[in-house]
């Protein structure tokens, strides 16, 4: 079961010692051998998202992203690689308009139309095919037919879905608990903005609406169409304008209610189950993640002071959920905010066929010792890479949910992700 973004700040000692072999090996013009250690290093065994293959001097590959696959070759003069992004049987005045507009943001690939076909292509003489260079254009030329395709498919009738029957359907089961549980928290938040003064609580407000956003993003995992009008969402309110804060947040419940009133089968045809190979939004130092967590948690003091529990745990929250939405951060901090979410949203997991919830929301009573067990697992599995991290658990309270996630996401911003 997928959560979350796809993060590629996942890579294993060994994995890493890989990045440093092909850049060598390029240096010393041993070309097939940097592309044979390139290509281990954007591996990723759990989700199985590449395919390579060389023979002496002649080699192709295949790189999952979403719901695209892109597929290349090289030789000894050159690496091409190609994605199709749609079939295209007629001419359209407007897709051209659009894509000769989208040109202009590539660094790397561009948009071709091929017998019928709408793709996007990358190429370089393989003597110039740095590791740097093959993985920004790799990557810019796979996030960006990733996120194309369905937009240009949906928006555009001329154009037809293509080239994805290896996206995976996920079980209609699960689909059913995340649709009821996408218009449960969209209406909590709505309901809980409704009844209090929009001017005195507009900064308790944007931080529940913008919670809100990262839960779906990080729990109910969608993509496509519905993962694209939530980044809209997202874009209202931190697009650099002279507006305020009350008149973001009702244009964010405004799209929150156009949100709602999607057919259940439009929620459900973005919840699939697709392999990544590239990470969407960039790395970042820890200290911004540790900033993003502490002053969340500064700011949700007012709340608790003055009794309005929801708002409390929604900001702090946002703290990290902030991060794992807008950086590439490391996975072994990724398994910790699973273990959080875990925690807060219990019955939603318990109701996905998870078993042995973590926190018991009726009672108000933690499993701690499989709370405890759970942080030395993950800590024990990073510890390779991560020699210094360690959470000190004497330090996490368990009295309340607050207090918990308090302690919790301050161990968080102390870690030391120095890496081996």
């Amino acid at each position: 079961m997928v959560f979350g973004r796809y993060s590629d700040n996942n890579k294993s000692v060994a994995q890493t010692a890989r990045w440093t072999d092909a850049d060598n090996l390029f240096k010393e013009k041993k070309y097939f051998e940097s592309l044979d250690a390139f290509f281990e290093y954007l591996k990723d065994d759990a989700e199985q998202n590449t395919l390579y293959e060389r023979n002496d001097e002649t080699g192709k590959f295949e790189i999952f992203q979403g719901s695209k696959i892109v597929k290349g070759m090289f030789n000894r003069d050159e690496l091409k690689a190609e994605v199709t992004l749609a079939g295209m049987l007629q001419p359209s005045v407007p897709v051209m308009r659009r894509l000769l507009e989208s040109n202009f943001s590539l660094y790397y690939s561009r948009f071709a139309l091929d017998d019928g076909r709408l793709c996007m292509r990358f190429d370089s003489d393989t003597n110039t095919a740095s590791p740097s260079k093959l993985y920004y254009g790799l990557k810019e030329l796979a996030t960006k037919a990733d996120k194309q395709d369905d937009l240009l498919v949906q928006e555009f009738s001329s154009l037809q879905a293509v080239d994805n029957e290896h996206v995976a359907a996920i079980p209609l089961a699960e689909k059913e608990v995340k649709y009821r549980y996408f218009q449960s928290w969209i209406q909590q938040t709505l309901d809980t903005i409704a009844s209090v003064d929009a001017d005195k609580f507009s900064g308790g407000n944007a931080y529940l609406l913008l919670a809100l956003i990262f839960r779906i993003d990080f729990l109910i995992a969608p993509e496509g169409k519905l993962l694209s009008d939530l980044e809209k969402i997202n874009g209202i309110y931190f697009k650099k304008d002279e507006r305020q804060t009350i008149e973001k947040n009702q244009d964010m419940v405004d799209a929150f209610k156009k949100l709602q009133s999607l057919s259940k089968e439009d929620v459900m045809n973005s919840l699939i189950k697709s392999k990544h190979t590239f990470s969407i939004v960039s790395p970042q130092q820890y200290k911004v993640i540790a900033d993003s967590i502490n002053g969340a948690n500064t700011n949700m003091k007012w709340y608790v002071d003055n009794n309005y529990p929801f708002f409390a745990t929604q900001i702090n929250e946002y703290g990290i959920s902030y991060c794992q939405y807008s950086y590439s951060i490391p996975r072994v901090i990724t398994e910790f905010f699973h273990l959080y979410m875990m925690i807060n949203y219990a019955d939603y997991f318990t109701d996905l066929g998870f078993g042995n919830p973590y926190f018991n929301a009726k009672e108000k009573r933690f499993s701690q010792q499989a709370i405890l067990d759970k942080i030395a697992t993950i800590q024990g599995r990073w510890r390779e890479k991560f020699p210094l991290l360690e959470i000190k658990t004497q330090n996490l309270r368990f009295d309340n949910l607050i207090n918990f996630n308090t302690s919790f996401t301050t161990e968080l911003s102390l870690l030391n992700t120095e890496a081996k």
